[in-house]
């Protein structure tokens, strides 16, 4: 009679939707909301950097895109994944971005403000609205250019949103991959830099992972490249704008409205921000695509070892063609591939099929044998200087 198999300890620390967490079926997961150390953690919004993690941790997820609450770097060092869910909240930001334009294009945040404080017993209601409106007169967004700075999923699809809006769109991202090119809108004009998009467009949004490359990335000197009357729009991560530039550049009417998903107290009732309460994934749908892609991801990593998805690792996915499997985090370093096979066939385990992928220092192995792995093989693989951490995945659990 096969042993049951083990059960994985599903550590929650954010609300979860619920049409995630049920694809972690209840015979080989345990969904808590405390635990000293689980094999899984799964949060969105709660900051991990001082947690102090367990030995037994297998895979960090995140419902969402970002992952600047991760410590990843220290995760990576000993071979534990951070799986996040990009693209899961795209649609919800790009309509977020939509509305953002619309709302500075048509002046509507001070024009909600204008009919909030009008006095609903004032004989002269109507005539003071009548009398008011002409200050917050707007233009359209057709033969507008909108410069979109980051193509990737939320990017590519404002992109998108916008030219069917009948406006002209201007790209950049030096990043872009060669999926992402090809799924770009042909009317995309590339631009090749941030200063030729911030001089060349009437809208900016900014659609960047936050990073040293990216921190500031709108400063005091390229602010000055804006036409006058500009919008710039961030939905992207607070840090990738200098607010003191953009607050000087509104003061000098440089800038015209400065749209963000990111209050702070700098920002704060100052004339020209359109501060929204990090609303950009806040819809039922985004939640629950970000949870169901993160769950099904950790849950396969678990169960089979593939990888899909992991910002710290290579997607790595391989057939099964065995009931013995081994997933191996390691250094990406040279010889590790012959060191793993002779640590193996020094054992008498035969290897029926392998795959090693990279991705910049850390790599990924899986390995199917074709007969049990002892105890000993296994610390010898762990043994092995570069290895991070290994996982024996037999068919018994």
């Amino acid at each position: 009679m096969a042993k049951a198999a083990k059960k994985f300890e599903v550590l929650v620390l954010n609300p979860i939707a619920a049409a995630g967490l049920r694809r972690l079926p209840a015979e080989r997961f345990a969904v808590v909301k405390e635990s000293k150390d689980p094999d899984v953690i799964l949060v969105r919004s709660h900051d991990l950097h001082a947690h102090a993690f367990g030995a037994h941790l297998k895979a960090v997820g995140r419902a969402g895109a970002g992952v600047n609450n991760i410590p990843v770097a220290k995760l990576s060092q000993r071979g534990v994944p951070v799986f996040n869910a990009p693209g899961g909240n795209a649609n919800a930001v790009k309509e977020l971005v939509i509305a953002g334009m619309l709302m500075a294009a048509r002046n509507l945040a001070g024009a909600l403000d204008f009919v909030r404080e009008l006095d609903a017993a004032d004989p002269a209601f109507a005539r003071t609205i009548e009398d008011g409106k002409k200050s917050y007169a707007g233009m359209e967004l057709p033969g507008h250019t909108l410069g979109v700075i980051g193509l990737g999923n939320v990017g590519r699809l404002v992109a998108d949103a916008a030219i069917k809006l009948g406006m002209h769109v201007l790209g950049h991202d030096p990043e872009i991959t060669v999926e992402a090119a090809w799924s770009l809108p042909a009317q995309v004009r590339k631009a090749n830099s941030v200063d030729e998009v911030l001089k060349n467009s009437h809208f900016v949004t900014l659609h960047v992972p936050l990073g040293e490359k990216t921190r500031n990335l709108v400063n005091a000197k390229n602010v000055e490249q804006l036409r006058a009357g500009a919008i710039l729009l961030n939905f992207s991560r607070e840090g990738v704008v200098d607010e003191d530039a953009v607050l000087k550049a509104l003061r000098a009417h440089r800038l015209r409205y400065y749209v963000t998903d990111f209050p702070s107290p700098a920002l704060a009732r100052q004339a020209g921000v359109i501060a929204l309460p990090h609303l950009g994934a806040s819809t039922r749908e985004a939640e629950e695509n970000c949870a169901v892609m993160v769950a099904d991801q950790v849950r396969d990593y678990l169960e089979h070892g593939d990888m899909l998805n992991a910002v710290n690792f290579p997607d790595t996915a391989m057939p099964r063609e065995s009931p013995y499997r081994l997933a191996i985090s390691n250094a990406n370093v040279p010889a590790m591939l012959a060191r793993i096979s002779q640590a193996m066939g020094g054992r008498g385990i035969n290897i029926h099929t392998m795959l090693n992928k990279s991705k910049g220092d850390m790599a990924y192995t899986l390995v199917d044998v074709d007969s049990p792995v002892p105890a000993a093989a296994l610390e010898e693989l762990r043994r092995i200087d570069g290895v991070l951490a290994v996982r024996y995945l037999a068919a018994d659990g």
